[in-house]
């Protein structure tokens, strides 16, 4: 746990949305909200950029489809920002992967709104409590708020290859290229 966590320092402090945050009051939080932004943005392009009758698309039988992951995330980000802010997380209606791309797109949304709300009230002075994690782990809310931010990179990492597998940029391809 700690060689990840000491990855995730690095990470963050090379990202330079958080090396803008460490002049900040609370910068941890801060980084984290200002990761959030890129996150949601590249998820919910990525999200819209995948054809409909590709959201069943699996690299391989063992890997979650495209619409899989998107609503991996969104359920990652409900527990986690939950988690993170101390709050019980809401429930909604459950989705399965093949609902709708629509209905899986506004449920992306709808966990990135609910995480800019809760991480909003989130400063640095509780870092060191101890907050429920997967498996029904206990981590420091620190600990929590570098895992979503590693969560975010990994998924990402995964949905842009998915796209460039069926022939797509990703968003952060495509907007290099512009």
């Amino acid at each position: 746990m700690r060689k990840l966590i000491s990855s995730l320092i690095v990470a963050l402090v090379a990202v330079p949305s958080a090396a803008r945050a460490q002049d900040a009051p609370n910068p941890v939080s801060t980084a984290l909200r200002s990761s959030l932004v890129g996150a949601q943005r590249n998820f919910v392009e990525s999200a819209e950029e995948m054809p409909a009758d590709k959201y069943g698309f699996k690299p391989t039988p063992q890997q979650m489809s495209f619409g899989q992951l998107m609503l991996h995330v969104a359920g990652s980000n409900m527990f986690m920002c939950s988690v993170i802010a101390g709050e019980k997380m809401p429930q909604g209606a459950k989705l399965t992967p093949d609902a709708p791309k629509e209905q899986i797109v506004a449920r992306l949304k709808e966990s990135f709104a609910y995480c800019t709300t809760e991480l909003a009230k989130v400063d640095d002075s509780k870092l060191g409590e101890s907050v429920p994690f997967f498996g029904g782990r206990t981590v420091t809310r620190a600990a929590a708020m570098l895992g979503l931010s590693e969560d975010w990179g990994d998924h990402y990492s995964a949905a842009a290859t998915w796209l460039r597998l069926n022939g797509l940029l990703p968003p952060t391809a495509r907007r290099r290229e512009m």
